[in-house]
């Protein structure tokens, strides 16, 4: 590898990126009925060790198992089995086999628990997700002393992660889980600390983090992923944005990684959801950028004290080293790519392919029936699903040494998971 691309980059803790890449976190949904990792989470991150990214952040970690993303999330929550421990530092040690560091994504879930796991997850309040299809229940709004459990429950995950190995974890705080959830003021109606004005929206994410760092110390990766915006009218905005990373400033995260939108309004997958999105001030060059977040990175870059990273729609070399040369971020996220191959960005670094390639995008069902502008709103969310639900696949196949199917459209993609899901469900230990 040359270019600026392959420079390493030096994190406020110390610890030393070996380059400008990033493998960012997708949820991986392959654990067993007990939510632990298991001897598929080290094959998977095994292939993903050789795939030209410096560093490598796992999917959604939960720390409450009442409100999981998936019923096959990994679960970090009081005392773990020894075995547990023991997968988690096989885990660890698989990822970190050619040199790549890895990061924890450690998350709840809150009212994007699906149905299934629990029809009555927490939220900050008790307004529920405006889907279609009744797969998320309606939540119920925490209580202090719920909300002060969650953040020592964040930082017991990120201890566990320090000592089975794991070089640093990120804080989800985007994509509408719950520490979204809290700074949107959509989903958030409380009118005591922790809601109204957007310092209150903001204390649940600012007490994590710096509870995170006092649980592991100075000299391990913190990072946080934070929404640009919402993309929702009354959401969190991009001027909330600035100012969160304004206070952020003032803790000690190493890495901020921005990205943006959430499961009413999926922006992460490069598409509207089924209201139209709320624009948010952004210069016009973000219309023609292959990456949907890179100007807001720029953005946010220009107040920032910590490195930024962009994740979101990268497929070119070109793209990704103007990214980083121009000075509009310091890193690169690259996901959905590294699931239909997961050498590819090995391969764009060697000159052995033109771009990244995004198998599960290019595989529709026919115009205008799943297309980005279909007018249906469950077809919609279908082709936003079925998207994801690829992913899925592809990562399960991974994680058993198998290769990424290629023969899989999204609507099969979408059938299969959701009732591999409802199976992880019925399985789990309760």
């Amino acid at each position: 590898m040359t270019g600026i691309l392959e420079n390493p980059l030096e994190l406020p803790c110390g610890q030393v990126l070996p380059n400008r890449l990033c493998k960012a976190a997708m949820t991986e949904q392959i654990a067993g009925p007990r939510n632990e990792a298991n001897e598929g989470h080290a094959v998977l991150y095994r292939a993903w060790a050789d795939s030209g990214c410096g560093l490598l952040i796992t999917g959604n970690v939960q720390v409450d198992p009442a409100c999981l993303e998936a019923p096959g999330n990994i679960v970090i929550c009081g005392e773990q089995r020894p075995e547990h421990l023991e997968a988690l530092k096989t885990y660890s040690a698989a990822a970190k086999a050619e040199g790549a560091k890895i990061w924890m994504q450690i998350s709840h879930a809150g009212r994007q628990t699906p149905k299934i796991v629990n029809p009555e997850p927490l939220s900050a309040s008790d307004v529920q997700l405006a889907l279609p299809g009744g797969q998320f229940g309606k939540p119920r709004a925490m209580t202090c002393d719920e909300i002060r459990q969650t953040i020592e429950a964040f930082a017991h995950c990120a201890k566990v992660a320090k000592e089975t190995g794991f070089d640093g974890v990120q804080v989800h705080g985007a994509h509408g889980y719950l520490i979204s959830q809290f700074l949107s003021p959509r989903s958030n109606l409380r009118t005591d600390e922790w809601g109204g004005p957007l310092e209150n929206r903001a204390r649940l994410l600012l007490e994590t983090v710096n509870a995170v760092r006092a649980a592991v110390g100075r000299d391990f990766g913190v990072g946080v992923k934070l929404n640009s915006a919402d993309f929702q009218k009354g959401g969190f905005s991009f001027e909330e944005c600035i100012q969160v990373v304004e206070w952020l400033n003032d803790t000690s995260i190493d890495l901020l990684e921005i990205s943006g939108g959430n499961y009413e309004q999926p922006k992460l997958l490069g598409i509207d959801g089924l209201q139209a999105p709320e624009e948010q001030a952004v210069r016009e060059s973000s219309k023609a950028r292959e990456a949907y977040f890179v100007d807001y990175a720029a953005m946010v870059r220009e107040r920032a004290k910590m490195p930024i990273m962009a994740t979101g729609g990268f497929r070119t070399l070109a793209a990704m080293e103007e990214t980083v040369s121009a000075g509009m971020a310091d890193m690169i996220g690259i996901g959905a790519p590294l699931c239909s191959d997961p050498h590819g960005v090995k391969k764009l670094l060697a000159g052995e392919a033109g771009r990244l390639e995004n198998y599960a995008k290019t595989m529709r069902l026919g115009p205008g029936f799943l297309g980005p502008n279909s007018k249906i709103g469950m077809v919609k969310m279908i082709n936003a699903l079925g998207q994801m639900a690829w992913n899925y696949i592809a990562i399960e196949a991974m994680s058993e040494g198998r290769e990424p199917p290629r023969d899989i459209g999204l609507l099969s993609a979408y059938m299969r998971h959701a009732g591999k899901q409802k199976r992880q469900a019925r399985a789990l230990i309760r």
